[in-house]
Order: C-alpha cells, then sequence, then structure tokens
C-alpha cells in the first residue's frame, strides 16, 4: 500500500510538472499576449489575477502594464466584484483564473455584479473541463457554461485554439458591449485555426463550418473541435460524411448554422467537455426543438456525472472525447 501511494504521488508531482512547464512554452493560452498589443491603443484595458498570472499568461500583460495590473490572491469572487467596479468607471477589465474558481466559485458575484448591471467585464476561465487531471474533481469545471449562459446579458464562448481566442479578444475589445464569458483549456490543445489554410475567421457570435458532410454534423466547442475533425477524418474511412462545426460561441448561439446542418445531414451529435445538462448539447436542442425540423440528435459529453481523477489524456479516452472515441459514438448514434 506504501509502495502505490509513492508511486501515485509520483505521478501527481510528475504530471504537474510537466503542465507548468508546457504553460510557460506555450503559445496557445494567449491572452495576456494579446492584451499586451492591445493595451498599447486601448488604455482603458485593465487585467486581474488571482494568483495565477503565469498558467493563465495574464503575467505578459503585467510586465508590459504594472500599473493596471492587479493580483487578488485567493479572492476570485472579490476579484469579479472589483471588475465590474472598474468597468463601471469606463474601464475593460480582464479577469482570468481557473474556470473552477471564476465561471463555479465567482458566479453569485458575476451574475449580480457583473451581468446584471451588463457590464463590460471580460472573463477568462482558463484550465476548463478534466484539463486539471490530478488536481481533482475540485478542480474540474464542466458546469460553467450551463451557469454562464443561463444569466441574463451574458455571452459565453469556448474557443477552439489560442489564435481563436485571440481573435475574439480583439474583437470584444474594439466593438462588442456586454459581460463575457472565455472558456479555454490549459494551453496544450492542439492548433485548430493558427495554420487554417482557408484563413476562416472567428467572429463573436458566428459558427465555423471546418468540414463539409451530408451524412451527420458533430457540432463542437472548445479543445473538441480537434478532436471532432479527427473523429470525422475516421468516419470518412468508413464511409461516412460528417460536417464538422465550431459552435464557438454558445451564447449567443449560430441558430442558422444550426438549423441549416439538421435540415442538410439529419443527425446533429453535439460534443463538449462539459455536463450534458445546460451545455452545448442543451442550447442546440432548443433550437432543434422550437424548429419543425425532423432530424435525430444526440448530446456527448459527461453524462451528468463527475468526472474521475487521472490524467488528461487517459481521461479524455475513458470518456470518448478523443478523436476515436468520438467516432464511435457517431457511428453506434447513426446506427
Amino acid at each position: 500500500m506504501k509502495e502505490v501511494t509513492k508511486m501515485t504521488t509520483h505521478t501527481f508531482h510528475k504530471d504537474t510538472w510537466e503542465l507548468y512547464k508546457s504553460l510557460e512554452m506555450s503559445k496557445q493560452l494567449t491572452a495576456g499576449e494579446t492584451l499586451s498589443k492591445l493595451g498599447k491603443d486601448y488604455p482603458e484595458i485593465v487585467a486581474m489575477s488571482s494568483d495565477l498570472s503565469k498558467p493563465t499568461r495574464l503575467w505578459d500583460f503585467g510586465k508590459e502594464f504594472p500599473e493596471r495590473f492587479f493580483n487578488f490572491g485567493l479572492a476570485e469572487k472579490n476579484m469579479v466584484t472589483a471588475a465590474a467596479g472598474l468597468a463601471s468607471t469606463g474601464k475593460i477589465p480582464f479577469v482570468s483564473t481557473y474556470a473552477s474558481f471564476l465561471g463555479v466559485l465567482a458566479a453569485e458575484n458575476i451574475r449580480t455584479a457583473v451581468a446584471y448591471p451588463n457590464l463590460n467585464v471580460r472573463l477568462i476561465g482558463t484550465h476548463t473541463g478534466i484539463a486539471m487531471g490530478f488536481y481533482g474533481t475540485s478542480h474540474h469545471a464542466t458546469e460553467d457554461i450551463s451557469i454562464t449562459r443561463a444569466m441574463a446579458n451574458m455571452t459565453v464562448i469556448s474557443p477552439a485554439d489560442g489564435a481563436a481566442l485571440a481573435e475574439m479578444i480583439e474583437e470584444s475589445v474594439k466593438t462588442y458591449q456586454g459581460p463575457i464569458y472565455f472558456r479555454v483549456s490549459r494551453g496544450r490543445e492542439e492548433s485548430v485555426y493558427e495554420h487554417n489554410e482557408n484563413k476562416v475567421q472567428n467572429k463573436i457570435g458566428k459558427a465555423n463550418i471546418l468540414r463539409e458532410g451530408n451524412d451527420l454534423t458533430i457540432i463542437a466547442c472548445g479543445i473538441e473541435v480537434n478532436e471532432a475533425l479527427k473523429a470525422a477524418n475516421q468516419l470518412k474511412e468508413q464511409g461516412i460524411n460528417a460536417r464538422v462545426i465550431d459552435m464557438h460561441t454558445i451564447k449567443p448561439i449560430d441558430t442558422e448554422a444550426i438549423l441549416n446542418a439538421a435540415e442538410d445531414t439529419g443527425a446533429v451529435l453535439t460534443v463538449e467537455e462539459h455536463n450534458v445538462q445546460g451545455g452545448l448539447g442543451s442550447a442546440v436542442s432548443e433550437i432543434l426543438m422550437e424548429s419543425d425540423l425532423n432530424c435525430k440528435f444526440k448530446r456527448h459529453g459527461f453524462y451528468d456525472e463527475y468526472s474521475l481523477i487521472g490524467k488528461p489524456y487517459h481521461l479524455y479516452k475513458h470518456y470518448k472525447l478523443d478523436g476515436e472515441g468520438i467516432a464511435s459514438v457517431a457511428k453506434e448514434f447513426l446506427g
């Protein structure tokens, strides 16, 4: 028993070190880098962290504009309320910490202090879903979409990668009004748009069709977009042509893209690293249920359960949220 404990502890520390090492080297968590560029032309931008400026990359902005960077320590709720106060004076606060501490822990403060008065606060919840692995279920954020999209005035965005996040952060500063919750992973995800040959632009509220198909539509968000593309490649080898849609904006959702996909393919599968209750799948189902289309539909994600603890790679495989798993779910769904 002692030997097992020792091995588990060693694995935990190794996984922790690899996580932080990758975060420091990663170009995917681009919030701080993007804000540093925008900060020169937009002096109203301020950034706020809760002792996690390194893994959330806000330290890039803090080094560039130390007088506009605020560290609140482990006081996420106070941080959100302070951001609301700054927004009421004309500032554009970017608040970032782990999604489990922001979209879940500070939910009441987001609702009452930010969403209710419809303030220009940008909330960036990082390390979403099961990305924290061995840190445990308390650090896994699988309810934050449900929580934030139920708040009036709140825009909810789950970008597929760092390039998409950068585009929509810039749009949010230049043209968008009202509170936004950005849901991003931990910075180790594969790129979808960084080397995009089609130069698809990520626009808030406008879904991206990344692959055409007429047998099935896979609608995904966040880290699952790339896995959905992998699944589509596997399905193609088996004679199934799957359309893949990146529904990065979950609220307001692209109704037209959903209805067109349902009409064209007759079958829609949603994939998310989130509880299927109230998440992307629920948002899509609401659109389909209010239409008169006859369409097969299935939600795939966490089936109203708390996630296990383990290495992220193994967890994604266990929950069939990798490319191979999504392909198997799609085949079973189509019968």
